[in-house]
């Protein structure tokens, strides 16, 4: 991804939340002064303004409670006590985000200053409140979470399928609502498909999300498993272990077609059809299955995508839309 690539996804992002919450400046949905939302007023805290008329509250951190849509379950410690050394530096710039939930504090924004300031040993943090339901503070914590480089990609993939679950809405309803691209969130969740143990090793950091969107197309549980331990035992590249299924896959399909092919005839297809190999090659990769390609002299042939299930081919159909098509590198 170039430069310039990232920064345009970036201030997609950075619209999607200016969208949900409004800027820091913005006053609607903020308390006004001796007001009680819901008629309820948690004890413990203390207001202030700024010369916009924004309300800010000072909130003893042990009256607030978690951000239940938080998709981010590890806080690395390193990271959160040089931000507390920070804080007792320089103080708290910026607020975080709560709302009143059955009469207490709920986090909505902001959790790893609230960690840094209790690791700080500071009683009470600056907090703004906000009206927001479950579905705002839902979509608010997974744009939060996907400017984080640190976030892996496995809690990325269960925030989207947690939302989509809940709120009963398709990848394309979250990625419009969210302002960013639906091939991101279903390149992501396509990540949940891989057994429990090779998600292990990606959230360990022990294979990247490159060598497990490769493992994919690979059918079998037990397969996939044995590659992923031997991509992490031998230190595979990417590139490397797309081009080692792509092997298991031409070997998966003369086995179940029955071909016997000879060495000579193995070393003839190389020679008379590396281009048509190239694109097979290309194609699987990007649809994730098997596909063939078959070719006659005359130029004419046709292109076979298999899928497992009904749900493997709406998203390959889906993918083939004109407004979602893949966009595929010819090998030349």
């Amino acid at each position: 991804m170039t430069s310039s690539s990232a920064g345009t996804k970036d201030r997609r992002l950075g619209k999607g939340l200016a969208a949900l919450l409004g800027s820091p400046m913005d006053e609607e949905g903020m308390l006004s002064e001796g007001e009680s939302p819901r008629g309820q007023s948690p004890r413990g805290q203390s207001r202030s303004g700024d010369s916009a008329g924004v309300q800010t509250l000072s909130l003893p951190v042990n009256e607030i409670e978690n951000n239940p849509f938080q998709p981010r379950r590890e806080f690395n410690p390193d990271e959160i006590a040089s931000l507390a050394e920070s804080i007792k530096s320089h103080q708290q710039l910026q607020p975080i985000l709560v709302r009143i939930v059955d009469g207490r504090y709920q986090l909505i924004s902001g959790e790893r200053r609230l960690r840094a300031t209790i690791h700080a040993g500071m009683d009470t943090i600056r907090a703004e409140v906000r009206e927001a339901d479950d579905r705002l503070v839902a979509e608010l914590a997974i744009i939060e979470n996907l400017q984080r480089k640190d976030l892996n990609p496995i809690e990325k993939a269960l925030s989207f399928k947690r939302y989509i679950d809940e709120h009963k809405c398709k990848q394309d309803d979250l990625a419009r609502r969210l302002s960013i691209d639906r091939s991101t969130i279903a390149n992501l969740m396509r990540l949940l498909e891989l057994p429990e143990s090779v998600l292990d090793l990606l959230q360990a950091g022990k294979i990247t999300a490159g060598h497990a969107r490769a493992l994919l197309p690979i059918g079998d549980e037990q397969v996939q498993i044995t590659t992923a331990n031997k991509i992490m035992d031998e230190r595979i590249s990417v590139r490397a272990t797309e081009s080692l299924v792509a092997e298991m896959l031409k070997a998966e399909e003369d086995q179940e077609t029955g071909r016997k092919v000879t060495n000579a005839t193995r070393q003839k297809r190389r020679q008379t059809s590396p281009h048509i190999e190239a694109m097979q090659q290309e194609f699987r990769m990007v649809f994730g299955t098997k596909v063939e390609i078959k070719s006659s002299a005359r130029g004419r042939g046709k292109i076979t995508i298999h899928f497992s299930d009904g749900e493997e081919f709406e998203r390959i159909r889906t993918m083939l839309t004109a407004e979602s098509r893949p966009q595929l590198r010819v090998a030349g």
